[in-house]
């Protein structure tokens, strides 16, 4: 117990750093050994077989000792020498120069000045401010500039900015600029022009490239809108506006179904190069999934551009009444009466529709426009000729959609009710005439006789045929 409390009260005091140990007390088994101390005592033996046992297991662990080989590489031959020595690589003691792309060799000779090229040949592209001022600016003379762009403009040729030249300049002048000997610019996607000097100065010559014209075809189903299907399927926003408004002269678009599917061709012009360059709209088709479908190609009819459904074209009218122009009550018959503006009686050539303002106006029957224009006191009116002599008249219309010389089908929109010309409120006035003779249009029945020319109808039934064979499988 003494020995205890001493033990306590020295708070593990050591000496001479082993621990006090008091009687039989037995210090606290560790690896760590003092072989300074106790010699050949059964503790020392133990740190002496643990020093052993670490140098040992360090040895197994170790890398092999093995000697370095010895020599020297073999030298590099002449030709590598010369090589290394050209392109600067070695030592700086043997005066190479490492670091340069290339070290002069024996051959080299140093020369004052380095002489100035006898041609340069540039590619450029042409700026805003032309092909003239674009030569000057890459050391072109100022009058040759000039003179290359005359030769180009007076044969039509009008390079665009960003359009690539190819320039060949001469030996450069006192005035530090250069002759062009050659220029080469492309102004159009099937013409090149050359423009180059020869014993009489500068002259242009044409470069035709050579254009494959065939047509393109874009068909596709209308979708939840017909403009943004026509850009999906490829379509340029020029080709789709022009498809839309040649439908307008037929239907009312915004009838078109998703279901429906349209069809239409372009003409366009394909360099070898892979270049196009798509041009006007030829054909606008429409597969109408409830109603009739479309087949318009784009004619001329007396100087005008007109949409002809050329699959009804020239077709015989079958003896049958007229169509009703617009929905609408009647409010005047046809014969004499008083007039509501000038108040006395006077013959009322044809029937007044009481129809609101914007109410669409169609045709009474298939025939060609004879005139769409304004007619004095009958305001803006269509006219349209349906064979046999017979003619319609609408009057007093606010718009018309269809132009002199085109043809319609029966019920196409013509325009829309209006208050033109001489007029007391919103309506159409209707007239059908026989040979320029003002008739009812209640008794009025169709005889068999053609809408138009049947020479013009052949052509235009060939012209929709060869049409729809672009992109077909022969």
């Amino acid at each position: 117990m003494r020995e205890a409390w001493i033990q306590r009260q020295l708070g593990g005091a050591t000496a001479f750093g082993a621990p006090i140990v008091f009687g039989n007390a037995r210090p606290p088994f560790s690896l760590v050994v003092d072989l300074g101390e106790n010699l050949f005592s059964k503790r020392w033996w133990q740190g002496a077989a643990t020093l052993a046992a670490l140098i040992t297991w360090a040895l197994m662990l170790a890398p092999g000792i093995e000697p370095l080989p010895a020599g020297t590489p073999d030298a590099p031959g002449r030709a590598q020498s010369q090589e290394w020595r050209a392109a600067g690589v070695g030592s700086l003691a043997s005066g190479s120069k490492t670091g340069l792309p290339m070290a002069a060799n024996g051959f080299v000779e140093p020369i004052a000045a380095a002489p100035e090229r006898a041609f340069i040949d540039i590619f450029a592209t042409v700026g805003r401010d032309g092909l003239a001022r674009s030569l000057v600016r890459i050391g072109a003379a100022t009058g040759d500039a000039i003179t290359v762009e005359r030769l180009v403009r007076g044969e039509g040729g009008r390079p665009v900015p960003g359009t690539g030249v190819s320039v060949v300049l001469g030996r450069k002048g006192a005035a530090g600029q250069r002759p062009v000997e050659k220029v080469v610019v492309r102004t159009g996607l099937d013409l090149r022009m050359m423009v180059e000097r020869g014993d009489s100065g500068l002259a242009l010559t044409k470069l035709p490239i050579p254009v494959d014209r065939t047509p393109i075809r874009i068909r596709g189903r209308a979708g939840d809108g017909l403009y943004w299907a026509l850009r999906a399927a490829g379509a340029s926003s020029q080709s789709a506006a022009a498809y839309l408004k040649a439908l307008a002269t037929q239907i009312d678009v915004g009838e078109v179904t998703p279901d429906d599917r349209f069809d239409l061709v372009l003409a366009n012009r394909r360099t070898a190069g892979g270049e196009s360059q798509a041009g006007p709209l030829l054909y606008a088709g429409l597969e109408r999934s409830a109603d009739r479908s479309l087949q318009l190609i784009a004619w001329n009819l007396g100087g005008r551009l007109t949409w002809i459904d050329g699959a009804n074209a020239g077709q015989v009218q079958s003896a049958s009444t007229m169509q009703w122009p617009v929905n609408a009550r009647i409010t005047s018959g046809f014969g004499r009466r008083v007039h509501p503006i000038l108040r006395f009686a006077r013959m009322h050539r044809g029937i007044d529709f009481g129809a609101g303002f914007g109410t669409p106006i169609h045709a009474a029957a298939d025939g060609q426009v004879a005139r769409a224009g304004w007619a004095g006191g009958y305001g803006r009116q269509v006219r349209i000729a349906h064979g046999g002599g017979t003619t319609t008249s609408y009057s007093h219309m606010s718009r018309m959609i269809v132009e002199p010389g085109s043809l319609v089908r029966q019920g196409q929109l013509i325009g829309y009710v209006g208050s033109s010309g001489l007029s007391t409120g919103p309506h159409l006035h209707y007239e059908v005439l026989q040979d320029g003779r003002a008739v009812d249009p209640m008794s009025v029945r169709f005889t068999a006789s053609p809408a138009v020319d049947p020479a013009l109808a052949n052509a235009i039934k060939a012209r929709l045929k060869a049409l729809l064979s672009v992109g077909s499988k022969s």
